[in-house]
């Protein structure tokens, strides 16, 4: 079925999509104008009281309308957008009710999918490089404190001087490494960086490893484009993140949609107010996204959530309260599905007030109590209507889902998956020379040299020992040994530390040299060498 042909883009209306509609007591049918589908958008409510189907409806209209769609799939119950609904199911009679109630046909279909998982399981691995997330992401999903961070900013302006890709986890590693161990050098050039700092983030990506994120780093790394597919028959493709396992690490689940979403804003081109947006994102459970999130992080969502709208872009946040959203965020979401939240707290009242609060009024009802009152499937809704004006507040009956409600059956899955029109691109990691393998490099190169220049200083030393003693104790020799007069050696003239003009690397190789003078410096050497190579 095409996306002209399919009920929730009727053709009377094939620029907009039916959301959902009532029979006595409900008010106009509630339709999303596509031109406006850019314009950001809000699904909030308590748990159980329907906001997955309200997704997944809205997930479909725009797929049918040839809009390709990611979401992220914390549940494990939208991967049955892959299958038609099943007229057998026990959900059938009610979803069928409601369609007359509504007045739509209710013909099940399945839409195009691509799965994705970060930790390459259950769909394409998806990938990033450490020098792509940046410093201020990655001190985010480290939880740095500033000083920290500051040290992390450091790496990167090193990474970029030295020409060190920053790849995968190792390679952050081994420059954080090679830095402890050069901290008088890099600091005399970059600003002051302690051992002590360094120790402190390598825990953290500790950490981070044995949460699994070290599979998010590396190549290839994920191509946008591939998010932004259509099927030939027109339809959108949705991409659906498994985030059943990853939403168990909060911090890298919001890190990575952010980093998403800011990837998209820095890559995409202006468009202007398309006709249709180019992609529309769901940011689920995005309460995860703003806490604790240092005022940097928030103005950096303001910003994205601001302007990503004019690179035909969507974001539709899920939450289960408005109040989880800043308002500077929440200002920018002209869509509004709201189902009802509870009011068991003082606080829960307030909150209550305050979301009814946004809503243009609507003279048939209070809206605080229509929030209040909704059933699961219904809602309040208020959706940008001619020239950007929030509707009038609606109660709405959401309109059932095409698709199959709830997971998909492993077979359906699995033929979905080999059906992917990206099978192989990212199953096979690549790993090729980056930081980790030039530091290694370096490293051994300046053993090398220092080592050699510890060889022809012995071998003087030795020669000159042979030749004292043919002059004062030789085997011909009629003389009575005399030790030499002992002198004062004058002390080494004092160098000055490496010149600014000199390489970081220039500066670690001379270090190198230096160290292997003595037994303390040759164990120095070992623990660099140990580090760099990996030999813990």
């Amino acid at each position: 079925m095409t996306a002209q042909n399919d009920p929730a883009t009727p053709a009377a209306a094939q620029d907009r999509i039916f959301l959902g509609g009532g029979g006595e007591g409900y008010g106009v049918a509630q339709e999303l104008l596509l031109k406006y589908g850019n314009r950001h958008g809000l699904i909030a409510g308590a748990t159980g009281t329907g906001k997955t189907v309200t997704l997944q409806v809205l997930a479909e209209g725009f797929a049918a309308a040839g809009v390709p769609v990611f979401l992220s799939d914390i549940k494990g119950d939208l991967s049955g957008i892959c299958q038609p609904g099943d007229p057998a199911a026990k959900t059938h009679a009610a979803f069928a009710a409601r369609a007359e109630t509504i007045g739509i046909d209710l013909a099940y279909r399945a839409y195009p999918v691509l799965f994705w998982d970060l930790f390459g399981q259950r769909g394409h691995p998806v990938r990033t490089t450490i020098a792509e997330m940046g410093p201020l992401l990655l001190s985010r999903l480290l939880e740095l404190t500033e000083v920290q961070e500051g040290v992390m900013n450091v790496a990167f302006r090193l990474a970029d001087d030295e020409k060190l890709a920053l790849l995968d986890m190792k390679d952050l590693r081994a420059l954080l490494t090679f830095i402890a161990e050069n901290s008088a050098e890099i600091s005399s050039t970059y600003g002051l960086v302690s051992s002590q700092s360094v120790g402190a983030i390598q825990r953290r990506l500790l950490m981070l490893e044995n949460e699994g994120a070290t599979q998010l780093f590396g190549e290839p790394a994920l191509e946008l484009a591939d998010l932004m597919t259509v099927d030939p028959d027109g339809t959108g493709r949705i991409s659906i993140l498994v985030a059943d396992r990853l939403i168990n690490s909060t911090r890298l689940y919001a890190t990575f949609l952010l980093w998403l979403l800011s990837e998209l804003f820095e890559a995409l081109p202006e468009v202007g107010d398309p006709d249709k947006p180019k992609l529309v994102f769901f940011f689920d459970e995005a309460h995860l996204l703003f806490n604790d999130a240092p005022k940097a992080l928030i103005s950096r969502i303001e910003q994205v959530a601001r302007l990503i709208r004019s690179k035909g872009v969507g974001v539709y946040f899920i939450t289960q309260n408005p109040a989880d959203v800043p308002d500077t965020v929440l200002g920018q979401l002209g869509n509004r599905v709201q189902h009802a939240l509870r009011t068991f707290t003082a606080k829960d009242q307030t909150d209550l007030a305050r979301a009814a609060r946004t809503y243009r009024a609507n003279p048939r009802f209070p809206i605080e109590e229509a929030i209040r009152e909704v059933g699961t499937g219904e809602a309040v809704t208020s959706l940008l209507e001619a020239k950007g004006v929030p509707g009038m507040a609606e109660r709405t009956l959401v309109r059932p889902p095409f698709s199959r409600l709830g997971p998909a059956e492993e077979s359906a899955r699995v033929a979905a998956f080999a059906a992917s029109p990206l099978a192989g691109k990212y199953d096979t990691e690549i790993d090729r020379e980056s930081a980790f393998e030039i530091l290694r490099a370096r490293a051994g190169k300046a053993a090398a040299e220092a080592s050699r220049s510890q060889e022809a200083v012995a071998e003087g030393a030795a020669g000159e020992e042979f030749s004292r003693g043919r002059r004062y104790g030789g085997e011909n020799s009629s003389r009575r040994y005399e030790a030499p007069t002992r002198t004062t050696e004058p002390a080494p003239k004092k160098k000055s530390s490496s010149s600014r003009s000199d390489s970081v690397g220039e500066a670690f190789a001379k270090s190198f040299a230096r160290q292997l003078g003595s037994k303390s410096g040759q164990a120095v050497v070992r623990g660099v060498l140990g580090t760099i190579f990996g030999k813990r």
